[in-house]
């Protein structure tokens, strides 16, 4: 019996893929062989040694000390592009919100409560103060070009908008996904200088803290708008605030309130409803578990945030995974320890991913237990799997 470990309540369609005769799944797990995680943190919790994969059934993993649990051997998985429908719609409400005032327009006809039969000529009087101007016809930026990116780039081009995008590192796979009528800009810069609204789709790293900040505003239209439903520390709020306050700025829609930004003028803040769907929730779920399936059956790792992935042919006779230090001859280490036992290597892969790398032998013959603890106890690895 396979067990796994709840952090947070997940969507039921895990049932259809972890079958009870064969998967125990509950938040009590002792001694589980793999976790599933939402928005419980992570980076205090001490993870048992029976712990071989995390998948966050979502795409951020801010939440997940990554290094640490790579260094215990423990892959974590994430689900990119499972949410990224749920995204991109509400990116799309996001720029019909900042461009006409809808919100203040209906905080205002709230107000006309008890007027009776004069709210109809009330309304025709006071529209006008929300007017704005249609998506037709407008330049939308987009920067990050992956699941979501694309996909808002092809609905702002259904909504007849002008679409111009920078991704240096786009996939063969995104960039099939896009529509040929979106632009390909050479530089971050070309998107700012010709973008009427600016959507960023970028991960949240030490390089991009901040990326939304007075050196990119001042590259950009005057009157623009940014949409921000990657992560709100892409932003740098005293930069957005001044911005919008000099007019620079028309509107920042985010997904990501802070104590910063609510109540401010210009700021359309949404209490984070990117994935909000069960839609999204489930797709997100049904991905995370196939993947810590298809891992803890025959060592397969397909996005994994910490570990190269690696796919994996199903129906080895006998294999080894190992789990280690991306480090010189680590490999040759292991094989060389194969080799003493007279084990012929049928086939090899090894692959890498920054501090870290995965090597799978497919054997002739069963290791011994010997041997597994051998390569084990060498000094860069982590952890050492057999199937």
């Amino acid at each position: 019996m396979i067990s796994i470990k709840l952090l947070n309540k997940i969507s039921p369609v895990y049932k259809s893929v972890w079958p009870e005769e064969a998967y125990s799944v509950s938040a009590e797990a002792e001694n589980p062989q793999a976790i599933v995680v939402r928005s419980a943190d992570m980076h205090e919790m001490e993870i048992e040694k029976s712990v071989l994969a995390v998948a966050r059934a979502g795409a951020g993993t801010n939440n997940i000390p990554l290094e640490k649990l790579g260094k215990q051997g423990v892959v974590v998985f994430n689900t990119p592009g499972a949410n990224a429908n749920a995204v991109k719609e509400l990116v799309v409400a996001g720029m019909l919100l900042a461009s006409r005032d809808i919100v203040g327009g209906i905080e205002w006809a709230k107000g006309l409560k008890g007027e009776g039969a004069n709210v109809a000529k009330l309304v025709e009087k006071g529209k006008g103060q929300f007017v704005g101007p249609e998506l037709k016809g407008k330049t939308l930026g987009i920067i990050g070009l992956g699941a979501i990116g694309s996909m808002v780039a092809n609905a702002a081009r259904a909504l007849e908008m002008e679409v111009v995008g920078f991704d240096p590192y786009i996939t063969v796979d995104h960039a099939w996904m896009l529509s040929r009528a979106v632009q390909r800009a050479r530089s971050q810069d070309e998107v700012l200088e010709k973008c009427d609204y600016l959507s960023v789709h970028v991960p949240l790293l030490n390089d991009t803290r901040g990326f939304l900040n007075a050196q990119l505003l001042k590259k950009m239209k005057k009157g623009a708008v940014i949409l921000n439903f990657a992560r709100g520390e892409l932003a740098a709020d005293a930069d957005i605030l001044s911005a919008l306050e000099s007019g620079d700025l028309r509107a920042y829609v985010t997904d990501f309130p802070n104590e910063n930004l609510i109540g401010q003028k210009g700021v359309i803040a949404i209490p984070h409803l990117g994935a909000s769907t069960p839609e999204s929730e489930d797709n997100c779920v049904d991905m995370a578990c196939r993947q810590i399936s298809a891992y803890l059956a025959n060592g397969t790792i397909k996005n994994s945030v910490n570990y190269p992935d690696c796919e994996l042919e199903a129906g080895a006779a006998h294999r080894i995974a190992v789990l280690h230090a991306n480090v010189p001859n680590t490999v040759g280490s292991i094989t060389s320890l194969v080799a003493a036992y007279d084990i012929n290597i049928d086939n090899m892969v090894n692959k890498s991913r920054g501090q870290f790398a995965y090597t799978v032998l497919d054997l002739d013959e069963a290791p011994p237990e010997i041997l597994l603890d051998k390569i084990e106890n060498l000094e860069a690895i982590y952890r050492v799997r057999s199937f």
